[in-house]
């Protein structure tokens, strides 16, 4: 089912939803700390009061929603000092907000919901997939990125923690608890077999090396051009097994920059519009989410006028084809 009458019920059964009535649980993260761009923060509240929670009630989903400005606002905007740890810059921020972002996403998920947490910068996704992974310890990930997100505190160039959530979710090497205690609570619950990217088309040097040596399953923009966008999500759910729950975290710019303009870190030749939404469909249509982010989002980044609007309208369909919109 897809616009017009709203639906009684969702299209597709989620078989690992438990909730009697089926239910988004939405968690706004308005964070920007893992990044040094400031407006990624005001990104939630925009998909919200575009229209998102009508979006999905009209999709036939119950929505259990705390409010657009609920993350802790001492964690938002700490006035303790920050040291850089290393390299890594805003360290004990990012690790607070991620903790409380953590113990939300898997509140929503033990209350047997799918989760759909809008950002903020992708350092979130520790906190996300965290969640997640602690409900379905069984779950894959698939990450639909320009970047890999997959550098170390040893590795990083920049120190900016939104380039390294991945590394913190497998426990690659800098980021055990006695190397960087401030991060001991997040647990190394990513397995390299249960990792997807799809979109890659910017790594650094280490993150190649990285991808390498632990055989983790990357799909660039040279596979998506070469096998096309059906073929490489048939291949990256074959790859992570029939049955296993899928949590989606989706970094918008992933898409071409003509389709999502207003993103930090955008880089050419990405996803077109349709290809996005396929990856969203598809996923859904494999009954199988239990989680979603949709991050980066920066609302203050426009080159021309309408890039934001056209930026979050693209957001906020991506969602909707993730929980199950469809043209017929």
């Amino acid at each position: 089912m897809s616009l017009g009458e709203p639906q009684q019920k969702p299209t597709y059964e989620y078989r690992h939803l438990k909730a009697a009535q089926p239910t988004i649980g939405l968690v706004c993260a308005p964070f920007s700390g893992g990044q040094p761009r400031p407006g990624v923060e005001t990104g939630p509240l925009q998909l919200i009061e575009s229209g998102l929670v009508g979006d999905i009630e009209n999709l036939g989903w119950k929505v259990d929603f705390a409010g657009a400005d609920t993350l802790v606002s001492s964690s938002l905007v700490s006035d303790k000092p920050d040291p850089d740890i290393g390299i890594l810059k805003k360290p004990r921020l990012v690790s607070k907000v991620n903790q409380e972002v953590s113990e939300r996403v898997y509140k929503h998920s033990s209350n047997g919901q799918l989760t759909v947490t809008i950002g903020g910068d992708h350092s979130l996704a520790m906190g996300t997939v965290s969640g997640t992974f602690k409900q379905h310890p069984d779950a894959a990930l698939i990450w639909v990125d320009a970047h890999a997100d997959i550098n170390t505190p040893l590795t990083t160039p920049s120190g900016n923690l939104h380039g390294c959530p991945v590394s913190f979710l497998m426990g690659l090497p800098g980021t055990s608890k006695e190397e960087i205690p401030e991060y001991a609570w997040i647990e190394p619950v990513l397995k390299a077999e249960r990792l997807v990217y799809i979109g890659l088309r910017d790594i650094d040097a280490g993150e190649r090396k990285i991808l390498k040596e632990n055989n983790i399953k990357a799909f660039s923009m040279h596979h998506v051009d070469k096998y096309g966008i059906g073929k490489v999500v048939e291949m990256a759910l074959e790859h992570v097994g029939k049955d296993r729950p899928i949590h989606l975290s989706f970094d918008v710019d992933a898409l071409d920059p003509t389709v999502a303009p207003s993103t930090g870190t955008a880089v050419r030749g990405g996803l077109t519009f349709r290809e996005g939404h396929y990856i969203c469909e598809a996923l859904a249509e494999t009954g199988r989410l239990v989680s979603l982010d949709i991050m980066e989002i920066n609302p203050s980044i426009a080159a021309m006028e309408g890039d934001v609007q056209q930026t979050v309208d693209v957001g906020r369909s991506l969602i909707r084809c993730a929980l199950g919109e469809t043209l017929l």
